[in-house]
């Protein structure tokens, strides 16, 4: 089998307007739901697309730590390039892969950081090895060999052996708001099943949204 011979028949399920909820949050709840309950391998890991003060994107994978009406949450190294990039262009995208549910979820929106306070909460919150992880890492920068970060990491637990260990102040979080939120499910004869929510009106103090459906 070559490449272009590599492919399979979309029949997991179908999705109707009829059945969508009101609420791109509610929706989303419902489809991690399921695929937490389908034990996938990280259920909550997401793609972050950024671009550079040139125009050129980037990606990686990010894991998702809280999402609701005012947006979906991530952390990592503020020095990062992930980082960098989102200042100098803060809309972002995030994208939700659950291949063997059939199903995929796009999000466009702006990344804020989050306070202090948040930030604060959840890295007390995370192992210790995570945490000392966090301080060992220079993300993004070149390191000549892991003997670099095994070095900082026995370093930085010696360092905290008997104390409590702080967060970093290069060490932060974001909120993406939502500005439209896609779902797709597969479809037989690739015939996918597309919606797309948008906000419908501006400064609401509930938010109404549009649900479209897109050909696929």
């Amino acid at each position: 089998m070559t490449i272009k011979d590599s492919r399979r028949e979309y029949k997991f399920a179908t999705m109707r307007r009829s059945s969508m909820r009101d609420d791109p949050i509610d929706q989303f709840r419902m489809w991690l739901d399921a695929a937490l309950a389908a034990d996938l391998p990280d259920p909550t890991a997401m793609c972050l697309a950024t671009v550079d003060n040139s125009g050129r994107p980037s990606q990686r994978m990010v894991l998702l730590k809280d999402f609701g009406d005012d947006g979906f949450v991530f952390f990592t190294n503020l020095k990062s390039r992930k980082a960098s990039e989102i200042i100098c262009n803060n809309s972002v995208c995030l994208h939700f892969s659950w291949l063997s549910l059939e199903r995929q979820v796009i999000i466009r929106g702006k990344a804020e950081l989050l306070s202090r306070e948040k930030v604060d909460n959840y890295f007390h919150g995370r192992p210790r090895t995570s945490q000392i992880g966090a301080w060992a890492s220079r993300q993004s920068k070149v390191i000549t060999n892991r003997a670099v970060l095994e070095e900082r990491y026995a370093r930085i637990e010696k360092q905290f052996a008997q104390f409590e260990i702080p967060t970093p102040e290069f060490w932060g979080g974001y909120r993406v708001s939502l500005e439209r939120v896609e779902f797709w499910q597969g479809g037989k004869q690739r015939l996918h099943d597309r919606f797309c929510y948008i906000p419908d009106g501006v400064n609401l103090t509930i938010p109404k949204w549009k649900i479209e459906r897109l050909a696929p």
